[in-house]
């Protein structure tokens, strides 16, 4: 692979040469999607130069696609792997300790560090989940609850609600789960009914001070909600968005259409991280991001994002966990302190102060 890296290196130069933006190859990086080469310009060359010859990178590189990007002095030109690796759950998690509460893991950044999301930090409150179909975005969905219900495996510690108003084929797979303070939310008239028990329980918890258990609700498809659950169900999930993270109440949204017609100002003002996999254009990259040039249309899917947050850009492989592998979790958890299934005692996350499973 070293030599096939070296030629590539050496391809990528010579694009930039012929163009006239002098640049050289400093490093890079292999990772399990997709590999990243970092270009170092010339003084004076222009980026935005570099970034319009991502066609040609592509061509010379024999890739069917090419992303670049800045990171901050350098520029990023990324291309998929021929022999792509998936990133599984269940293995990543042995490798996580000392977990924080309410805290999910997404997958591992471009360093091939685990990735992980602690949802009560003011920084973080509520999520929005954004890219087409096959993109990777319902995978991401079950990787987080199941991470979050598998680091609080006893009743009373964690509270969620799964709504999907297209049918419950997103969350089908956790309907045993304890955890659930109602069954799946299958259509958007319920979905309406459900938001507004989460309102009427974020304003008993303001007047009384408590805030626990803590309660995650995740949407898949909120796009279609907002349209066929009209003012409603806007109203309820503007106002749990805005006031819910006091209240311990934590939203977690999930749309193929990022687009301002449908999300308008609900997403720009009250979704602090966004994590993005592949879209279909620019412009919906540039809203579900709140960036521009992004390259998020460009990427690969089937797991690959960009996440968002405190102002920064992470590129991140999400992690897979399939639907037989939850539904076997989900019948450990059910066990409570001593799950009897094999899967579940092996990658239950330790509560703090306990050791990794051997």
């Amino acid at each position: 692979m070293r030599e096939m890296l070296e030629y590539q290196a050496n391809r990528i130069e010579a694009v930039l040469a012929q163009h006239r933006v002098p640049g050289r190859v400093t490093g890079g990086r292999v990772t399990p999607r997709w590999i990243r080469f970092q270009v170092m310009p010339a003084m004076g060359a222009r980026i935005s130069r570099i970034k319009n010859l991502a066609e040609e990178l592509a061509a010379a590189l024999n890739a069917p696609t090419c992303r670049v990007a800045r990171q901050g002095a350098a520029v990023m030109v990324e291309i998929p792997r021929d022999d792509p690796k998936p990133v599984r759950l269940l293995p990543l998690l042995r490798t996580v300790a000392d977990v924080p509460p309410v805290t999910a893991v997404l997958g591992i950044d471009d360093e091939g560090i685990p990735l992980l999301i602690r949802l009560p930090s003011p920084d973080v409150a509520h999520i929005l989940v954004a890219g087409t179909t096959g993109s990777g975005k319902t995978a991401l969905l079950r990787t987080m609850v199941i991470s979050l219900a598998l680091r609080h495996p006893r009743r009373g510690h964690l509270a969620l609600v799964l709504i999907d108003p297209k049918g419950g084929r997103a969350f089908g797979c956790f309907e045993r789960l304890p955890h659930l303070v109602r069954p799946v939310v299958r259509g958007a008239e319920e979905a309406v009914v459900a938001l507004e028990d989460l309102v009427r329980l974020m304003e008993r918890r303001d007047r009384t001070g408590d805030s626990r258990p803590p309660v995650v609700v995740f949407i898949d498809e909120l796009a279609d909600l907002m349209m066929v659950g009209g003012r409603e169900a806007e109203r309820y999930l503007t106002r749990l968005v805005q006031r819910g993270r006091e209240a311990g109440i934590h939203v977690v949204a999930a749309t193929q259409k990022p687009t301002s017609a449908v999300l308008g100002s609900l997403v720009t003002a009250n979704f602090p991280v966004r994590l993005v996999g592949k879209v279909a254009t620019a412009q919906d990259a540039r809203v579900a991001t709140g960036w521009s040039g992004t390259g998020a249309e460009r990427l690969t899917g089937r797991g690959d994002f960009i996440a968002v947050a405190e102002g920064r850009l992470f590129r991140f492989q999400a992690a897979y966990v399939s639907p037989e592998e939850v539904r076997e979790l989900v019948e450990g958890i059910r066990q409570q302190a001593m799950p009897t299934s094999a899967l579940a005692r092996a990658y239950l996350l330790p509560q703090a102060g306990e050791p990794v499973p051997a």
